[in-house]
């Protein structure tokens, strides 16, 4: 059973988003797509490697899918852990939209499309699913990892939008605005602190400092409502 109320007990997790892949460019809809690191994506992990060396990890948890897993595979040498792959922790299915552009789903399925731009967190496109269904089996695993790793720090690889959804959740923000509000970059990492299993402090966000020594400017790929609402200078 978890105890908090020994004082200075604290469970840290390390929130991570896999580094880039060949797809990351790319305006696609890739969630369920298997693909591995490109080069960049390695250097960034490499990077983020060495800057976590010194963190005294107690376990390795990431999502099953292959760029997940060698993110986890480049960061695990230092700590002598071996990656326990999680399925609840793999990136959201968006079903016959995967591997479609995003003009390409408007021009397709426009109807569906325009339905899930306005709702992600209960709509789902056909086949795919919604962000209600990536809380469902993604927070249990959270739960169970800092109920199994009370006052250790513990390292979880997962992808973009699952990310930004358990990090709402857990936060208590509006999670249906998680598309236009949050930004994961490649391999960036976050920090919650935790006192339950209920209760997280957030102590770092979406930080590239081992990588680049400038914030990241999501220019795309967060909703079309950011991409609407950009400014020109974002945009160059």
């Amino acid at each position: 059973m978890f105890c908090a109320t020994i004082e200075g007990m604290t469970t840290r997790l390390y929130l991570v988003r896999h580094g880039a892949t060949p797809l990351t460019a790319e305006d696609k809809f890739s969630g369920a797509e298997n693909v591995y690191l490109s080069e960049e994506g390695r250097d960034q992990v490499r990077h983020l490697a060495i800057r976590l060396a010194d963190s005294k990890l107690s376990a390795i948890y990431a999502s099953p899918l292959d760029r997940t897993m060698e993110t986890a595979r480049i960061l695990a040498p230092p700590h002598h852990l071996n990656p326990i792959p999680s399925d609840g922790l793999r990136e959201i299915n968006h079903g016959h939209w995967e591997g479609l552009t995003r003009k390409e789903v408007e021009t397709r399925y426009a109807e569906e499309y325009a339905a899930w731009e306005s709702d992600p967190f209960t709509f789902a496109p056909e086949g795919g699913e919604s962000g209600i269904s990536v809380l469902a089996r993604a927070l249990p695993v959270i739960r169970e990892i800092v109920v199994s790793h009370k006052d250790q720090n513990v390292l979880v690889v997962s992808h973009k939008a699952t990310l930004r959804l358990v990090i709402s959740s857990l936060l208590g923000f509006d999670v249906r605005g998680y598309r236009d509000r949050l930004d994961q970059a490649p391999a960036c990492l976050n920090i919650l602190d935790f006192k339950d299993p209920v209760r997280a402090r957030l102590m770092l966000f979406n930080d590239i400092s081992h990588y680049a020594d400038q914030p990241h400017r999501p220019h795309a790929h967060l909703s079309k409502w950011w991409d609407l609402n950009n400014t020109t200078e974002d945009k160059k």
